[in-house]
């Protein structure tokens, strides 16, 4: 059993950043890729980046890539999501999640444990 809890969530300005923390316990950090999804205001959750057991392979969303930056600390079992340069459509609830493969997953339905999330909202 793994529990994840997200938090760092809040309101921005546009082009302004925050950095979003997943707090994991249970099973050992390292031993599962993770990975953030996030779900906006009426429509489905979509993937945001994902990264491996060790950190050493990540993978972005094309809405986000240049923008976000996963990375975890196995040593805290923490995972991160750093958002820079936000904008109004990056608004809504982020989601950390965990999947028991060393290898990076960008499949949602592949996941098997789900933090609460968190919320972000960029004013425009």
């Amino acid at each position: 059993q793994v529990l994840l809890a997200e938090s760092g969530g809040g309101l921005v300005q546009a082009g302004g950043s925050l950095e979003l923390s997943c707090a994991s316990s249970g099973r050992p950090f390292s031993t599962y890729a993770m990975a953030w999804f996030r779900q906006a205001p009426g429509k489905e959750r979509d993937f945001v980046a994902a990264i491996n057991y060790n950190g050493e392979t990540t993978y972005y969303a094309d809405s986000v890539k240049g923008r976000f930056t996963i990375f975890r600390d196995n040593a805290k079992d923490t995972l991160y999501l750093r958002m820079t340069s936000l904008k109004a459509e990056d608004t809504a609830v982020y989601y950390c999640a965990a999947v028991f493969k060393g290898v990076l997953i960008t499949r949602e339905q592949e996941y098997e444990y789900w933090g609460q999330g968190t919320q972000v909202t960029v004013s425009s």
